[in-house]
């Protein structure tokens, strides 16, 4: 059976407490957060949208790109997720995280690359605790039954979804892959690990 088609979904909803300021708006690369989110995916999905709470649907800054509502406000990432598939069922939803300041073009190719659409979901591995990382992974249509199901059930933890549920997981291509940035100390940590390996780039 070929692969269903696959859908783009950035996660630009979050409240951003911790760093003061909104995640999606940080401009760590020449875009911001939410634009190379967006740029990242619209290489590789036939369709991607923003990933929104009801207050941000009006909100100019995504104006210029499909929205997709969350259905269930303060539910966190997983919430946007149940919404996106729930909008549309029958399409795989590649879901990137806004706050991954590391998420470059090789590691998408990478995670396509070894995409197994006969698994529920392909992810990577985090290199700290070995645990599925959500946030960057490709959802196919048969996960809804057990996301949602999950879901109904009080989950709001996208990573316990993910364990033993039938995923597919992938070593990351570096280290620091999919770190996020959650503080300020986090954006400037970040920004200076950018430098470095821009400056040591061929």
């Amino acid at each position: 059976m070929p692969a269903a088609p696959l859908n783009g979904l950035v996660l630009a909803g979050g409240f951003s407490r911790r760093m003061g300021r909104d995640k999606a708006a940080l401009k760590i690369h020449p875009q911001t957060q939410v634009e190379h989110g967006i740029s990242l995916l619209s290489a590789c999905c036939e369709t991607v949208y923003v990933s929104v709470r009801p207050e941000q649907a009006s909100d100019t800054r995504f104006q210029a790109w499909p929205r997709i509502q969350d259905l269930h406000p303060g539910s966190g990432p997983l919430g946007a997720i149940v919404s996106a598939q729930t909008y549309l069922p029958d399409v795989a939803w590649l879901v990137l995280a806004c706050d991954l300041p590391f998420v470059d073009e090789g590691v998408l190719s990478h995670l396509l690359a070894h995409r197994n659409p006969d698994r529920a979901v392909t992810c990577y591995r985090s290199t700290c605790d070995r645990l599925p990382e959500p946030l960057c992974a490709i959802y196919e249509p048969a996960s809804a039954a057990m996301i949602h199901d999950r879901f109904a059930k009080g989950c709001r933890c996208p990573r316990n979804v993910l364990i033993d549920n039938n995923t597919h997981e992938l070593e990351q291509p570096f280290p620091w892959a999919l770190d996020n940035i959650n503080t300020p100390k986090d954006l400037d940590s970040a920004i200076e690990r950018l430098r470095i390996d821009h400056a040591a780039a061929p």
